[in-house]
């Protein structure tokens, strides 16, 4: 309605406008109950933070009310009118800082242990999960509802958890690509949100997708494009090949794959500006931009020249000081005019490193930084206090 998103506007206007922005991530673990929420809110604002990013879709659930998604499993012992997202709105507005609904897009489980909710789109759309290379024959003769297809492949990722986090999303199909725009759309319809932040919108590694819808739709993009016989000939060869077209047309596939890849951002993008315009579009994205684009196909470049985000967050987590450098010239060189707020990994600093990663990015130009994770920083001996040290060594305006 009307006076929510003035609500939302005037707390962005506080938050952003012309002014550093001070950012934390709040993974949905402290989102699970009132409680929680008002500690979280209050730390932040003694800590000089003014936007708040909160994990409302963290393993393709919702910490939210969505009309999508099942709710996050981490809620079930609250009632259902506890609605996390819309505390965080109301108690941080109150406070002048602004919220940012922050959405995992392409990562929806965790593969030790699959989403029991029968609504989740691990159940739902088996047929969008991404296939690693490994398992594209397997992909190829499966069923995607056949209960086998999912086992296999939460069994190959509980193998390979060092590359790969979970079970993701594809972004090639049309449908999948639709789904992620309705949440979008759905989300910041029904929030006040002042912005909408974008994660794990990239791929595991250069070797997926390799799903047997990613794989046709491919082939059907390279067919165009050759003569009859030629495809005829490739055709026969692939139904003992799964991964021919790829193979024969590598270039093509890295920048098909790219192009999906961009395709949801923009999609989800499209939809939140339709429905909250002025909203802010941010994306947490690998800091190195070759290795965005080669190792995960994120053309974040692309995104910050066409205007799809307003602002990039680069993951500069590194705890070496010249790596760190490298990761947020890196960033500035390849962001054009789009605000960069620099991602500072807190979680393996003390709050003195932490407060001097905040300056050097503040001297390279960053527009503000956003600290991994108050779920991080707040545990511990020292937690109570770890924010509001850094403030006061990188917040001189504070006073305490």
């Amino acid at each position: 309605n009307a006076g929510a998103q003035a609500e939302a506007g005037n707390a962005g206007a506080q938050a952003e406008a012309g002014n550093e922005v001070r950012g934390l991530w709040v993974v949905r673990t402290s989102l699970t109950s009132p409680a929680s929420v008002l500690k979280m809110v209050a730390a932040a604002d003694n800590a000089g933070i003014n936007a708040l990013f909160v994990q409302v879709r963290g393993r393709g659930d919702a910490y939210y009310a969505s009309a999508l998604e099942p709710r996050g499993a981490l809620l079930a012992n609250q009632p259902k009118a506890f609605d996390p997202l819309a505390l965080v709105i109301r108690e941080a507005h109150a406070r002048g800082i602004a919220v940012h609904a922050w959405v995992n897009v392409g990562l929806v489980a965790d593969a030790p242990r699959l989403p029991a909710a029968a609504t989740h789109i691990v159940r739902q759309h088996p047929e969008w999960l991404m296939v690693p290379r490994e398992l594209a024959a397997v992909a190829a003769r499966t069923r995607p509802r056949d209960p086998s297809f999912v086992s296999a492949l939460a069994r190959w990722t509980r193998a390979n958890i060092a590359k790969v986090e979970g079970l993701y999303v594809s972004p090639i199909p049309r449908a999948a690509r639709e789904h992620a725009a309705s949440l979008a759309r759905d989300l910041t319809r029904r929030y006040a949100v002042d912005g909408l932040h974008l994660d794990y919108v990239r791929y595991p590694h250069d070797g997926f997708d390799y799903s047997a819808a990613a794989l046709a739709e491919f082939r059907a993009a390279i067919g165009a494009d050759l003569e009859p016989a030629a495809l005829a000939a490739l055709d026969a060869r692939a139904r003992t090949a799964p991964a021919l077209f790829t193979d024969r047309f590598p270039q093509r596939w890295n920048a098909f794959r790219r192009e999906r890849v961009t395709a949801v951002v923009a999609a989800m993008a499209s939809a939140a500006r339709q429905e909250r315009p002025g909203i802010i579009i941010s994306a947490a994205v690998v800091p190195d931009p070759a290795a965005a684009l080669a190792g995960k196909l994120q053309d974040w470049p692309a995104w910050a020249s066409r205007g799809i985000v307003d602002a990039l967050c680069p993951m500069a987590y590194a705890e070496d000081r010249g790596t760190f450098t490298a990761q947020v010239d890196a960033v500035h060189n390849a962001a054009g005019r789009v605000p960069v707020w620099t991602g500072i990994g807190a979680y393996r600093l003390t709050a003195i490193e932490t407060a001097s990663r905040i300056r050097e990015a503040r001297e390279a130009g960053s527009a503000g930084v956003v600290l991994f994770s108050y779920d991080s920083v707040s545990s511990g001996r020292a937690g109570h206090r770890y924010l509001t040290d850094v403030a006061r060594a990188a917040f001189s305006i504070l006073s305490f």
